[in-house]
């Protein structure tokens, strides 16, 4: 399975003897390393090697995208996205790495380790220490430097074949009319192709031009624009001087406004959309119905880049612009509005937490999440109140779809720096509970729990005593005491009487409730509650509560013998929170369903389901988890499906089940 690669968004040319000398350095080194300077082409070489299988069929490729990172506080993180690993534990990231690849036989890919060598030699130095099914491929302008890496210099395109033909390519797909065949035509575009040394990237950006003139016309000003550099400022070598030259003549061919957006643009980590042009670039001369125009121009020439819906800057561009934006005097004011950008879109996201787009906000702070990161670092140092804010509304997202780490490292970043009291450190406090108690800390999390309340008692503050309640509750729940998380939540409601909808503390309280009564026996009430729960979040478009309401729902339909019942919640409940993107949640919703199964007799697919149950599980970093009431319905259901299969064939499906691809397995279950 091929995992969290780019798009190939335009057609590949060439490089068929790189390609082929690549795969002869994987037969005999477990790490290469693609240098060269920027814009010569490594990212693409190392995309198009990988997706074509030219390195051969590892399990699983794992593509790491480390231009968006300021600096080495996320590597680990990045990687164990790329990878798969969604880890709910205390452990230093990079051990949680190391423990989840090395039984795994993979290729990882480390895409633009320039800026961060020293950190990527350590985390690669780990990785193939204690991983001995792991191959690396890396790209960046210098090599990694840990023993047994091979350098693999990728150089230009020759000017008289593959670069006529990339420019060429890319000259038609901008000006489609435009003719290119005739002798003054060839004699420009061969000119062209020798004075941009054959470095893509600067073809690419050439060949953009031609929506502005002649093939004769883009040469002529490419031979002023080199002829003006070398007595002016000559750079070494002449590969560094064509691209720079090549970026900064498009620059020149921007209209103001578009030079302008391209500066601001700069300060943009990772894939944006239109709207967040619009938040971080408007200002002065550039107003908000001027950057969708300036955005398509940039688009149409090659300076910004399509990327699904959104929009994406090369590295090398994006470091011209940000030259600029130093020039203009701009880099403070960009990168306040950049964070001040950030904050409003999580704090948009958190208010929407209840309505209909919940889970379209899990996706977009998904998507967001390199920008986040660093609007958090740029507020920790400029504004610790609105990092403590924005780090307390972010930090249930992120619990939800894998990112502990960061959302424990950030609230208590954000925590020591910001001591006053009051409703925004209570919030971070609770959201820090909830980040240790998905940890395994329970202790800790009740601690949290009530120090929140505490606090929220103190200041009058009814929301930071519900949210209190909440994780109390929870701790509660998971140390088998269903009694008093019941008493802890119906003390929180005594003063919500306007339904489970009033706020998210209120419904999350209603949850815990719920699964108190399940917890203590009641399951006619817990039923009855459930279901009125699970349409109020139907009729919403809410996903987070609704999925747990199916958990307690397919529970006590296990408890009650009602198999086929149990399944079709347990499914409901898997295709909710695939669609939030929570890994532990998936982990839950597959044990159920392999229980359910294998009550109904099906005891193959629940063997199967079972395996796969427990790569999730593995993803996460826990053995199985879960409210108390859930462990002996596994054995059970486990015990019954061994004995109808025997132990040979239940350890074979459930073998099948760890060993394939897991998100495959999770779509055709859901499917039904």
């Amino acid at each position: 399975m091929v995992r969290s690669t780019p798009d190939e968004s335009t057609s590949f040319v060439g490089r068929r003897s790189e390609l082929s000398r690549l795969a002869e350095a994987f037969a005999g080194h477990r790490m290469v390393t693609l240098t060269g300077p920027g814009g010569v082409g490594k990212s693409r070489l190392a995309l198009h090697a990988v997706t074509t299988g030219v390195l051969g069929p590892p399990d699983t490729v794992a593509w790491a995208d480390l231009s968006p990172l300021q600096d080495e506080r996320l590597l680990a993180a990045t990687v164990s996205d790329a990878s798969g690993l969604a880890d709910h534990t205390p452990r230093m990231p990079a051990d949680a790495l190391c423990a989840w690849l090395a039984d795994k036989r993979m290729l990882l890919v480390l895409d633009s380790c320039e800026h961060l060598v020293d950190a990527c030699r350590d985390l690669a130095g780990d990785l193939l220490t204690a991983c001995p099914g792991l191959t690396i491929l890396a790209t960046s302008r210098q090599p990694v430097g840990i023993p047994g890496e091979m350098r693999f210099e990728v150089g230009p395109l020759p000017f008289d074949g593959d670069a006529l033909t990339l420019f060429t390519d890319r000259a038609r797909a901008a000006a489609p009319g435009l003719r290119l065949d005739g002798p003054e035509q060839t004699r420009a575009v061969a000119a062209i192709c020798r004075r941009l040394d054959g470095i893509p990237l600067a073809l690419e950006l050439a060949g953009a031009q031609l929506r502005e003139g002649t093939v004769e016309e883009v040469e002529k000003r490419l031979r002023t624009a080199l002829s003006a550099l070398d007595t002016v400022e000559p750079v070494s070598p002449a590969r560094h001087q064509s691209l720079r030259t090549a970026i900064g003549w498009s620059h020149e061919l921007c209209a103001p406004l578009e030079r302008l957006l391209w500066a601001r643009l700069s300060v943009l980590r990772g894939t944006f959309d239109e709207s967040a042009a619009r938040a971080v670039c408007v200002g002065g001369p550039l107003r908000a119905d001027a950057v969708a125009p300036a955005l398509a121009g940039l688009v149409a020439k090659s300076v910004v880049s399509r990327r699904g819906n959104g929009f994406r800057m090369l590295d090398t561009v994006r470091e011209y612009g940000r030259m600029w934006l130093a020039e203009l005097g701009e880099e403070k004011a960009a990168e306040g509005r950049h964070a001040r950008a950030f904050l409003n879109l999580v704090r948009r996201a958190d208010d929407g937490w209840l309505g209909p787009g919940q889970a379209g906000w899990y996706r977009r702070l998904a998507a967001a999440h390199p920008d986040v990161c660093a609007a958090l670092d740029h507020l920790l140092t400029t504004d610790p109140h609105a990092a403590t804010e924005m780090a307390s509304r972010v930090g249930f997202f992120w619990a939800c779809c894998g990112h502990l780490h960061e959302a424990r490292d950030y609230l208590e970043s954000a925590l020591a720096l910001y001591g006053v009291p009051g409703p925004t450190r209570t919030r971070a406090q609770w959201a820090l509970g909830c980040a240790a108690l998905l940890q395994g800390e329970h202790d800790k999390a009740r601690l949290l729990g009530e120090l929140c309340a505490q606090e929220a008692e103190r200041d009058d503050d009814l929301e930071g005593r519900r949210s209190a309640a909440y994780l109390l509750g929870i701790t509660h729940l998971l140390s088998g005491r269903p009694l008093a998380a019941g008493n802890v939540a119906d003390r929180a409601l005594a003063t919500a009487p306007d339904g489970p909808f009033a706020s998210a503390s209120v419904l999350r309280c209603h949850l815990v409730r719920i699964f108190a009564l399940t917890g203590s026996g009641q399951l006619d009430q817990a039923t009855a509650e459930a279901e009125k729960l699970r349409r109020g979040c139907v009729s919403r478009g809410e996903y987070w509560a609704r999925n747990y309401t199916y958990y307690q729902l397919s529970l006590i339909a296990l408890f009650q013998d009602r198999p086929e019942e149990a399944a079709e919640h347990a499914r409901a409940m898997l295709d909710g929170k695939r669609r939030l993107g929570d890994t532990f949640g998936i982990a839950l919703g597959l044990d159920l369903l392999a229980a359910a199964l294998a009550a109904g007799g099906e005891n193959n697919s629940a063997a199967r389901l079972a395996g796969t149950g427990l790569a999730y599980w593995r993803a996460v970093g826990h053995a199985q988890r879960g409210t108390p009431e859930l462990g002996p319905i596994r054995e059970e259901c486990e015990r019954a499906a061994r004995e109808a299969l025997g132990d040979e064939s239940y350890d074979r499906e459930f073998r099948t089940g760890v060993e394939e691809d897991a998100s495959l397995a999770l779509a055709r279950v859901v499917g039904g």
